[in-house]
């Protein structure tokens, strides 16, 4: 078609329309986000001159995404979760916070309602033959190196499958299986016995992986550990850390690697005093550093739909 329009009088009128700018009424930054996002999509149609077979196999997309469930787990594949984490970054450069265990993408899978323990807490819940024991330990300290009290560490991870309880289709897990919460002590350790996990991959009929296809990249992951550290006293961490040796470690699909959050894996005996599966076990010593509050606020809370159960 080879046509601009995007700029005639008759497009801008109808875009203002669309959000309905000249009314008072409904949410200002509402309209001022959907009017940005649509002007440069009408640009891009423009610009690039996007078929109208184009636009619809788009809207058919989305149809399929939301019907998937998929929109969280596009978002980490094409890097929005990333780019914000970078903003976030790039914030706190910006008023002079450095140091701190750095964050990254918290992803599609976390479940509200774990429950909470002191100190230790044993989250294999289910049996997994295929998977080795686990430890998970350190200590959470603030700015100043000193022990935090009372911050909880929350963990979340797959199992040897690659599926994480709750989103499990094979649905041979427990709600809470490779879950866990602990509140620190005064000295501010904490303790996870798990297993150890595998990576995992986009459902390869989903509408995530059949836009990888068209770009030709896969959907898998390294294997990895999720946590939520928080704390009254200090910001939110939102972060995981990778499985030391994983291939995919730097070929994540999702963009979450960072070099400090690559701890060594250490092969330890003693596991069958601690109630563990087997006697030999590996040892992951995962330190969390937390940084100060904002002006007295946590500026690290993400308002997001998340799952939850009782």
């Amino acid at each position: 078609m080879s046509v601009k329009v995007f700029d005639t009088q008759e497009v801008q009128d109808l875009l203002k329309a669309a959000v309905n700018v000249d009314s008072k009424d409904g949410n200002a930054r509402f309209k001022q986000i959907i009017q940005r996002l649509l002007g440069d999509l009408f640009k891009a149609i423009d610009d690039l001159d996007i078929t109208p077979d184009e636009v619809w196999a788009g809207v058919n997309y989305l149809n399929k995404l939301g019907q998937d469930g998929e929109a969280a787990l596009l978002a980490a594949g094409l890097g929005l979760e990333k780019y914000l984490d970078i903003r976030m970054d790039a914030a706190d450069k910006a008023i002079g916070i450095d140091g701190g265990t750095p964050r990254t993408i918290e992803g599609p899978l976390y479940v509200a309602g774990a429950p909470i323990r002191d100190g230790v807490s044993k989250i294999d819940v289910d049996p997994d033959p295929r998977a080795g024991p686990l430890i998970i330990h350190g200590t959470v300290t603030g700015p100043d190196g000193k022990p935090v009290a009372g911050a909880v560490v929350e963990c979340w991870h797959a199992n040897s499958n690659g599926f994480y309880s709750h989103f499990d289709p094979t649905g041979t897990q427990g709600e809470f299986n490779l879950r866990g919460a602990v509140r620190t002590g005064a000295d501010g350790k904490y303790e996870f016995r798990t297993l150890m996990p595998v990576g995992y991959g986009c459902p390869p009929q989903g509408a995530t992986q059949q836009l990888l296809n068209e770009l030709a990249r896969h959907g898998d992951r390294p294997a990895h550990v999720h946590f939520f550290v928080t704390s009254a006293q200090h910001r939110k961490l939102t972060t995981q850390f990778n499985i030391e040796g994983d291939p995919l470690i730097w070929d994540d699909f999702a963009y979450a690697t960072r070099e400090e959050l690559i701890p060594p894996v250490v092969e330890k005996t003693g596991g069958a005093a601690l109630g563990l599966k087997t006697d030999t076990y590996k040892d992951i010593e995962f330190n969390v550093t937390l940084t100060p509050l904002v002006q007295g606020k946590d500026n690290q809370i993400v308002h997001r739909l998340r799952a939850a159960s009782a």
